[in-house]
Order: C-alpha cells, then sequence, then structure tokens
C-alpha cells in the first residue's frame, strides 16, 4: 500500500482523516498562503489545496498526499481567522441572519505517477439572528479566535445555526471525507 500523508497540522483535519481508519502520517507544508491579487475564493482554495499536497512530495516519495484548504465566504467577502476577539465578534455581527458559504478545496497527488486530483467541496451554513450578548456569550465560552468565520461547529458554534446545508458535513470541519474517498479510490487506494 502506498504511503498517505496529511499535509496539515490541523488538528482537526487529524481527527476527521482519522475516521478512515487507514494508517498515514501527518507533515506541516509551510507554505505562503495569501490571496493573490484578483484571485476568486474559488481560486484560493484549489491552489492552497494542490500547494500544500505537492509541497511535501520531495519528502515523501511514492506517496499519496493529501492537501486541503479552506475559506469561508459572506457574499464576496472571504472571512479569515479572526484572531482576536474584537475581529471575531465583527465577523460574527456580520453573519447574523445570513448564510456563509464554506468552500473546501482538496487536492490528492499521487507521487508514484505524478497527478493530482483537485476538487471543490461547498457547504452553506445559515446563521441564527444573533444578538451582541449572544455573540460575546459564545466568543467568550468558546475562543474561536483560530476559525475561520468565527466559530467551531462540532462544539457550541453549532448554536449559532438556523440551518446547514451540503453533501458531506466534513467539509465544514475542513476535510471532506466522501470526495477524498473516491479521490483515493481512483488512486487505487481502497477504503473498505
Amino acid at each position: 500500500m502506498q504511503p498517505l500523508v496529511l499535509a496539515s497540522s490541523s488538528t482537526y483535519r487529524h481527527a476527521l482523516l482519522e475516521k478512515l481508519c487507514l494508517p498515514f502520517l501527518c507533515a506541516s507544508p509551510d507554505i505562503d498562503e495569501s490571496q493573490q491579487p484578483g484571485e476568486t475564493a474559488q481560486q484560493l482554495v484549489l491552489r492552497l489545496a494542490q500547494s500544500k499536497a505537492e509541497a511535501l512530495k520531495h519528502q515523501f516519495p511514492g506517496a499519496l498526499i493529501i492537501g486541503s484548504d479552506q475559506v469561508a465566504v459572506l457574499g464576496q467577502h472571504i472571512l479569515g481567522k479572526p484572531g482576536t476577539r474584537e475581529n471575531a465578534i465583527q465577523q460574527l455581527t456580520a453573519c447574523s441572519g445570513k448564510k456563509v458559504t464554506f468552500l473546501t478545496g482538496l487536492a490528492l497527488h499521487d507521487n508514484q505517477s505524478g497527478s493530482t486530483q483537485v476538487d471543490i467541496v461547498p457547504f452553506h451554513v445559515y446563521f441564527r439572528t444573533l444578538s451582541d450578548s449572544q455573540i460575546q456569550s459564545y466568543i467568550d465560552r468558546e475562543s474561536p479566535l483560530n476559525c475561520a468565520g468565527s466559530f467551531k461547529s462540532e462544539g457550541l458554534g453549532i448554536a449559532l445555526f438556523e440551518k446547514l446545508e451540503g453533501e458531506d458535513p466534513n467539509a465544514l470541519i475542513g476535510l471532506p471525507l466522501i470526495k477524498l474517498t473516491t479521490m483515493l479510490e481512483k488512486a487505487g487506494l481502497s477504503v473498505l
């Protein structure tokens, strides 16, 4: 079996990949994740997912390398990781009562063949109309400062939503396992 590598230091992606019960290694790809001028959210996540997967090809010859990247989009605006409490309050206030689309770019680089499969998996989150005190209470309780969109759907963040819509709930957390399973099987690695 080809070695499987997750090009990520994310504990969330690591936990998701463990669900597939396949042995894998993790390594940080250390790439520049800045958005390029004129680059759309879709172009950004595809480029970053592919760059992450291909960044480790010299370190793991012969491996299947998974790269993934995610952005949250409100209208035409990309919501990054807030970093501070004040930014998180601003983000959640802007999202209140609106739909936010999470775009997760996924890439699987086959280091034996040199080919890379790439795709985007969207997931839509419909926010409840939130009061200032609800937003502040949520941020104080869960401190989602390192999460795009300022929430953790796998925790208390679920209380922020009116409705979730998408093909794979794992995509919202950052690694779409349904699409990944299809890619792995196309590369010759059967999950079942």
